[in-house]
């Protein structure tokens, strides 16, 4: 019987039958345009989701940005929480320590500084005047010669502009009075999310990878945990660089006679949260500081003392310290700053570095399928939120979930195993691979019986089955 459709037939010169000439037209495209195209509609698709997600965000920033502050001081504080549980201190007992702690350095801190702005006020005021009178008599005998009535013009003119803007004005103060309640409702916010991260973190995480399929658990916990440990590294970091950069400008500003040097500090770093730029842009407060009070001799050391602190940062502290942490290019931490402002202004610039840390380690944990083996997907506090605590691995209550199958690490077959167990199914220790399956073929192979009854009872004489 010969074959209808012979091997060796040539070709239809046509498109088969049913194609419409796609199989034709897609040979005529090219290789690399046609890998560019499927690029460019998959990246496409991301951007317009990201967008739509920050569109989204921006009406629940209230609640997103105390969240954020929260979880950036979760990652500074956990590690006081964990001295304190080592010092058998009882977890909540220790989480109300730490924060009350915190509250108590930071509420010093600011008394401090504005002890500080309140009796050094005066003497900047009058100093402040001083240098006005200064830079007026600059204007007048100076290289650009303003007589008196020319500048009386000016101030009136610039009077006239606050004047006619007054609406708007008051506008702006109606709001930073919104915006104050907004911070208070805000800091509430941080500090009751911080309690219950420092104290039920763990059990948070569980429940959010619990949430997801089976399949994705492994790889989820895995890369949260990279990412929250990046986040850790990231913060600890920064607040190092921070009190380099506030120590190097508060003690050359109080070196060469600047006012209100300690909280021009404190300033400082707030403002060095901000990576690379807000050093700067605070070091610049000091310069303008220096040239109001102390003229611009003092305001160009000043500028010198600013520039060297930010070469240190810039060239020994950001590569060598920041880079080993979070492995982020000065480039990159740049380009997230300027992206960060320009989408969500103060709160995106400060959010944006430590955002593109956990970004970069997560992909890079997926991308190289990491967890496949991992063997530290389990450990102990929010770092690590699947975590049994020390020596209660594999202690189990009846109707208790295993961190070992949440995290995802483990799969539904040894749940199964650990089911039947309880249950007082025999599994042998031969069973293939520990898994339900092996188990279940052993517990299912058919017992050898006599030959007899039904029930396999075999009978006592065998004489009588032969009759």
């Amino acid at each position: 019987m010969t074959r209808p459709f012979p091997e060796n037939r040539p070709p239809a010169a046509g498109p088969r039958a049913g194609t419409g000439g796609a199989h034709h037209v897609r040979e005529d495209v090219p290789y690399a345009l046609r890998i560019s195209a499927a690029w460019a509609w998959r990246l496409g698709l991301i951007i317009v989701v990201i967008g739509v997600l920050i569109w989204l965000l921006s009406y629940i920033s209230l609640i997103i940005i105390p969240l954020m502050i929260a979880a950036l001081l979760a990652g500074l504080l956990q590690p006081v929480v964990r001295f304190l549980h080592k010092a058998k201190v009882p977890g909540g007992l220790a989480v109300a320590i730490t924060i009350l702690g915190f509250l108590g350095l930071m509420g010093g801190a600011l008394s401090l500084v504005g002890r500080q702005l309140f009796f050094g006020f005066r003497e900047l005021w009058d100093q402040a005047l001083e240098g006005v009178r200064q830079i007026q008599g600059w204007l007048t005998d100076g290289p650009l010669a303003l007589t008196s009535a020319q500048l009386n013009d000016y101030i009136n003119e610039l009077l006239d502009q606050l004047q006619n803007n007054s609406s708007a004005i008051l506008s702006s103060a109606l709001s930073v009075g919104s915006t104050a309640g907004h911070l208070v409702t805000g800091l509430l916010l941080a500090i009751f999310a911080l309690i219950f991260f420092l104290l039920d973190g763990e059990r948070i995480w569980v429940f959010v990878v619990g949430l997801l399929p089976k399949r994705a658990r492994a790889a989820s916990n895995g890369a949260g945990r990279k990412g929250w440990h990046s986040l850790v590294q990231y913060i600890r970091v920064q607040v190092f660089v921070a009190f380099v950069d506030a120590v190097g400008i508060g003690a050359g500003a109080a070196i060469i006679g600047v006012p209100l040097a300690l909280p021009l500090s404190v300033l400082v770093f707030i403002g060095s949260f901000i990576p690379i730029v807000g050093a700067l842009v605070t070091g610049f407060v000091a310069v303008l500081l220096a040239l109001v009070a102390n003229g611009w001799v003092n305001a160009l050391i000043m500028l010198a003392i600013v520039l060297g602190v930010q070469q240190l940062e810039s060239h020994v502290l950001q590569p060598v310290i920041m880079g080993k942490a979070v492995s982020l290019h000065p480039l990159a931490v740049v380009i997230a700053v300027a992206g960060g402002t320009m989408v969500a202004g103060i709160p995106g610039a400060l959010f944006a570095v430590p955002l593109l840390a956990i970004v970069n380690t997560v992909v890079k944990y997926i991308a190289a399928r990491d967890w496949e083996h991992d063997s530290a997907l389990v450990g102990q506090g929010p770092s690590e939120p699947l975590a049994e605590p020390p020596g209660t691995k594999g202690a189990r209550g009846a109707g208790g979930s295993s961190p070992d199958n949440d995290d995802g690490s483990g799969d539904a077959a040894k749940n199964d195993a650990d089911v039947a167990l309880k249950q007082g199914d025999a599994v042998k220790p031969d069973a293939r691979d520990g898994t339900a399956e092996g188990a279940a073929v052993e517990n299912t192979k058919p017992e050898k019986t006599e030959v007899g009854e039904p029930g396999g009872n075999a009978p006592e004489d065998r004489n009588e089955l032969r009759k």
